[in-house]
């Protein structure tokens, strides 16, 4: 599987949401806290182009926010639902 990638803040809902998604499909991910550290958001920034929080990525492929991870999983699940 490839490696997946999640930039956070403790504080955030929609970190804890998107966690929680990962978690209920038992994928591992590494979370990097952005709160407080400036280099991890200015990378984070530079990869997403995004200022908010979560920014997900699968190996280099960036997914985006939970909305986006959302619909990564629904489309992933209708492929594999026509393809059984």
């Amino acid at each position: 599987m490839t490696d997946i990638t999640m930039y956070s803040k403790q504080w955030c809902p929609y970190c804890r949401a998107a966690s929680a998604t990962l978690d209920a499909r038992n994928l591992e991910y590494k979370t990097i806290e952005v709160t407080g550290n400036h280099a991890a958001f200015e990378e984070m920034l530079t990869k997403s182009g995004r200022h908010t929080v979560p920014q997900i990525f699968f190996g280099d492929e960036h997914i985006g926010g939970f909305d986006d991870l959302q619909q990564y999983f629904r489309e992933l699940d209708h492929q594999q639902r026509q393809n059984t």
